[in-house]
């Protein structure tokens, strides 16, 4: 199991403290610890798409004017590449499922894909 957080964030420690316990869990700090193109693209087979993966409440969405955009997979991806605030967080990997994000019904199925 992986899980793609940042440290900084407060909602990402309150998952990862809800979901305890994540025994052998690798969880992965996206500010210190880019995220790989090698990471991305399983991620995005797992999700379907990169703009699953992606965040439009990241404040460089609106900053760049990408909200004004059309933008594409290939975008998408550059762009959680190029800054991970990007990526909404946290995703979690784990037994070829995929849960991203803060919903409570996210974190709700992830805890019970975890502790099953």
């Amino acid at each position: 199991m992986k899980v793609y957080h940042l440290s900084t964030c407060d909602t990402c420690q309150r998952i990862i403290k809800e979901l305890q316990p994540l025994d052998d869990a690798d969880l992965q700090d996206i500010k210190t610890e880019a995220i790989t193109e090698k990471q991305i693209d399983q991620m995005q087979a797992l999700a379907g798409s990169y703009e699953a993966l992606f965040s439009k409440r990241a404040r460089l969405y609106r900053q760049r004017g990408l909200h004004e955009k059309q933008l594409s997979e290939t975008d998408y991806k550059n762009l959680i590449l190029e800054q991970y605030t990007f990526l909404k967080r946290p995703v979690i990997v784990g037994d070829g499922q995929i849960f991203i994000g803060n919903s409570k019904k996210t974190v709700a199925a992830a805890r019970e894909a975890i502790h099953d």
